[in-house]
């Protein structure tokens, strides 16, 4: 059994160029369907209680109010109210890992690029950050892993639960490449920097080793930032994993047998559908 949250008003917003379109989640959603996956609409929105685990009311106004600064991250109308359906989503699928189902939260805009006070990298709210802390402040786990699958380092996140004895953070990214950090790991938060062209193979060999380290810290909860643009024919990297590593990387996971839940990152690629039914296929 498994669960997949999705509101389709997370389409309702776009910057003309921009590669975080509507088509990632509207195609992805339709693929899914298709393959007899059951969508979700997340039961509650996210409180401000929730939201303010990670974020302080200041930071909610500048994405209201369009007064952040970002050079990628478009300050767009209407985008706060969006943004906090996408955290929603996370926490409905931390609930549902936390209560032994595993899930996927296919929202957007993404978050691991978001710092507590800072708009960056497409993201607005930090998405999984905010529900692992939630998971953590109401007794659904003492003890949490985070482990970030996007091609970019998610510097946001680290910035966030660095220090925080909780929770063990590992992320596998290109170096180098946006936004420019993770060459090196620092107290809880592991990094594994990989070389521009590193194929499927390559990729599974250091992961698994990441996810033994995870397993060993032995948390109750798995979070995982589920980023496809490791792709090969993703526009903004340079890694080349082909689609069917996808089911790969999602069966790994799943073979730690954690409690779990992934939510949508990255991802530019037309193939992204595919790539999240691959993943799901061996996450679930």
């Amino acid at each position: 059994m498994s669960r997949v949250f999705y509101d389709p008003a997370v389409a309702g917003y776009e910057a003309p160029g921009h590669p975080e379109a509507p088509f990632r989640v509207l195609r992805s959603a339709e693929r899914l369907r298709a393959a007899g996956i059951r969508l979700e609409t997340p039961p509650a929105p996210v409180s401000e209680e929730e939201l303010s685990l990670v974020h302080p009311p200041s930071h909610w106004d500048s994405v209201r109010d369009g007064s952040f600064v970002d050079p990628d991250t478009p300050p767009l109308r209407k985008i706060e109210p969006i943004a906090r359906i996408s955290v929603s989503g996370a926490l409905s699928a931390m609930r549902s890992a936390a209560g032994g189902t595993p899930a996927f939260s296919l929202m957007r805009p993404p978050g691991h690029h978001a710092g507590k006070e800072r708009v960056c990298g497409f993201c607005y709210y930090n998405n999984i950050a905010v529900s692992v802390r939630a998971a953590l402040g109401t007794g659904r786990a003492r003890i949490a892993a985070i482990l970030d699958i996007d091609v970019h380092h998610g510097d946001g996140t680290q910035s966030i639960v660095l220090g925080e004895a909780a929770i063990r953070f590992c992320s596998l990214h290109q170096v180098p490449l946006y936004p420019g950090s993770g060459a090196d790991s620092i107290g809880n938060c592991v990094n594994e920097p990989l070389p521009e062209g590193l194929d499927g193979d390559g990729y599974l060999k250091r992961l698994e080793p990441a996810l033994e380290a995870l397993t060993a810290f032995k948390p109750d909860l798995l979070a995982v930032s589920a980023g496809f643009d490791t792709y090969k024919d993703d526009p903004l990297a340079g890694l080349k994993l082909d689609a069917k590593t996808y089911r790969k990387i999602g069966g790994l996971i799943a073979q730690t047998g954690l409690p779990r839940f992934a939510v949508l990152e990255g991802g530019y690629a037309d193939a992204l559908p595919v790539l999240i039914e691959e993943f799901l296929t061996g996450f679930f």
